[in-house]
């Protein structure tokens, strides 16, 4: 076995280039062998080992900067730097990350969960690099769907005028997450099945070397007339070309020897270059092959022989409730547009953009793009239904701000992985949105404590023509509830008690309401009744119970899975000083100012204290100096 052999790049360059193709086969049976017991990025991977092991191979690591763009598909290259060991504990808590963690391993030297940022990074190193005095090569490794991305793009514009050297490998698989669209998309399209300009500039080259003595203007008209060939017979590269980076191919990204023959011909170039490299996503495991946007990021485990994912049997998750509920919406009012960000699958919408395809709207990576266009599409009178993760909503804050609050027109919001995602870790925490829309004005949120509230909240949000309406709901299945026979508009800004009591009031939203009524269950046994409010209006508050509850001078513990600065509890914290009014007091559990790594969502829970053991403590507490007072 070569694999058991490699624990440092220095390693595989004791390899002889004959042997490298066993160790690609090694590498892939190693990779479907561990994801299928912890999950994981396994399409993205499969379709790299080459890429990979070319790097490594030619280039020297970490003296020589590898960025890869997202980072899931770095998993060979921690295998190659020393990590193969720890790939049981992949995404698990203190385990190894799934994607690039620069305090795992000096080979790692950017972190990314959001796609579209290599080629930034790579112009930074680039350019501290020159101001140092330094000689290492830059190399950014991305997809052809993050070259989708709008920061990309304003990469690419740079790199090509600032002329450093620095070379980009675009790894063109055809997929980001989902199928990719766009004009970029049909170009990188053309470039990849265009034959007649390759074998006519070969053609020419080989002519022109026959010809003795070239040199001076024959040479320079020589060079001019291949790139008239270049415009007028084919697009290859020449996108690139006038960004301003050399370019070298197609190349076929699984042959090892035409990589390493790039790789040695780009370094020649003293600039920019870019090596367009064609990958299979899901290379060498048919499942993967056939359906790479299933297999993009596999949750559980899975049946190697038959690629069948092990699921739980359970209640549907949120993700699968919003996108059915949407469809029944859309069947009765045509008014309603879904808009997304290369997540169709993701957002639960493929059953939607096959009943409604005209109707359907992915727009790629390219989440500012996505809010802008919303915006217009409200203020034409449609009632567009954005649907992003809450992670990468952050990427469109400023089309928030300015486009769709602003001028306060009828976006739905519907905000999916809302609170902790276990496995895929900080980068993609849901944690920050109620922070960062809160405060903007003409903004309403909401989040449902199950799925047929859920329902309720998405027909609340169409009815609404208020202005900007978000529905935020998590990455889990819902609780098993039976949906109304309808589904029913909530009024704004009010909040329902599910349980009474009259020791303490714990307002909570979202999963934390049944951990709350959980907490209140462990209480009861001790003779402390807790009143448990389903808050699910986080702005607007319900002003009425929040003067009621300063009334009756009870405590109030706050609980919600995202950040406390800037949280619910905060809004009611300030709600209370603006008011003049003095509660009992207010008590905030959430997720403290860190930024919460990988691990199950239970476990993320346990590390924060928003588990019912953990406020059922704190509450029993606040129920036992109440209880002082009151004597």
């Amino acid at each position: 076995m070569l694999l058991e052999r490699i624990d440092s790049p220095d390693d595989l360059k004791k390899l002889t280039l004959p042997e490298l193709p066993q160790l690609a086969e090694e590498i892939r049976h190693f990779l479907i062998r561990k994801l299928s017991v912890t999950g994981g990025h396994l399409a993205p991977n499969l379709g790299v080992v080459e890429l990979t092991l070319a790097l490594h191979y030619h280039y020297d690591s970490p003296k020589d900067k590898f960025i890869f763009d997202v980072g899931h598909q770095a998993y060979v290259h921690k295998m190659l730097t020393g990590r193969q060991d720890r790939f049981d504990t992949l995404r698990q808590k203190d385990g190894l990350c799934g994607f690039v963690k620069r305090n795992e391993s000096e080979h790692d030297v950017w972190e990314a969960g959001h796609s579209s940022t290599s080629l930034s990074a790579a112009m930074g190193m680039a350019l501290a690099r020159d101001l140092k005095g330094e000689s290492n090569r830059v190399v950014a490794i991305i997809g052809d769907g993050a070259l989708t991305g709008g920061m990309a793009l304003e990469a690419l514009n740079h790199i090509g005028h600032e002329k450093r050297k620095l070379m980009v490998v675009l790894n063109d698989n055809e997929m980001s997450i989902a199928p990719n669209v766009g004009a970029i998309h049909n170009y990188l399209g053309k470039v990849r099945t265009e034959k007649i300009y390759r074998k006519a500039k070969d053609e020419l080259d080989w002519l022109l070397r026959k010809v003795p003595a070239i040199g001076g203007k024959l040479a320079r008209t020589a060079d001019r007339v291949k790139d008239s060939l270049k415009y007028l017979i084919a697009p290859d590269g020449m996108l690139f070309e006038e960004f301003g980076l050399k370019y070298f191919g197609p190349v076929d990204g699984h042959d090892l020897s035409k990589l390493l023959e790039a790789f040695k011909q780009a370094d020649q170039v003293d600039g920019p270059v870019l090596v367009h490299v064609l990958t299979t996503k899901g290379k060498g495991y048919s499942p993967a092959e056939a359906d790479s946007h299933k297999w993009h990021g596999v949750s559980g485990a899975y049946k190697i022989e038959s690629g069948q994912v092990i699921k739980p049997v359970g209640p549907p998750m949120y993700t699968e409730v919003f996108g059915n509920a949407l469809i029944e919406l859309a069947e009765q009012d045509s008014r309603i547009v879904a808009v997304t960000p290369a997540m169709p699958g993701g957002s639960g919408l493929l059953k939607f953009a096959e009943k409604f395809p005209d109707r359907m709207y992915d727009v790629g990576i390219a989440e500012q793009h996505a809010g802008t266009m919303s915006a217009a599409l409200a203020m034409e009178g449609m009632k567009p239904v954005f649907a992003v993760y809450s992670t990468f909503l952050q990427r469109a804050y400023d089309q928030v701000v300015h486009d769709i609050c602003r001028q306060n027109l009828n976006v739905v919001f519907a905000i999916d992985r809302a609170g902790f995602v276990g496995a895929d870790g900080e980068t993609h925490q849901g944690v920050y949105d109620i922070a960062f829309l809160r405060h903007i004005p003409n903004m309403v949120i909401m989040m449902p404590k199950d799925e047929n509230e859920l329902r309720n909240m998405l027909r609340t949000a169409i009815d609404y023509d208020g202005g900007p309406i978000a529905v935020r709901y998590p990455r889990i299945e819902g609780v098993g509830v039976e949906y109304d026979e309808r589904m029913t508009a909530i009024e704004i800004g009010t909040w329902e008690t599910v349980r009474d009591g009259d020791y303490a009031a714990v307002l909570a939203i979202g999963p934390m309401v049944q951990v709350a009524e959980d907490a209140a269950d462990l209480l009861k046994r001790e003779g402390i009744n807790v009143r448990v409010v389903n808050a699910r209006f986080v702005k607007p508050l319900d002003q009425q119970m929040l003067l009621s509850l300063a009334k009756e001078r009870l405590p109030i513990m706050v609980v919600e899975e995202g950040a406390v600065q800037g949280g619910l509890g905060s809004a009611i914290l300030e709600f209370y000083a603006l008011q003049g009014v003095q509660p009992a007091s207010v008590h905030l559990a959430g997720i403290p100012d860190l930024f919460v790594e990988h691990a199950t969502v239970k476990e993320q829970r346990e590390e924060v204290g928003l588990t019912a053991e953990s406020l059922a403590q704190r509450l029993a507490s606040l129920s036992v100096r109440k209880r002082q007072r009151a004597t």
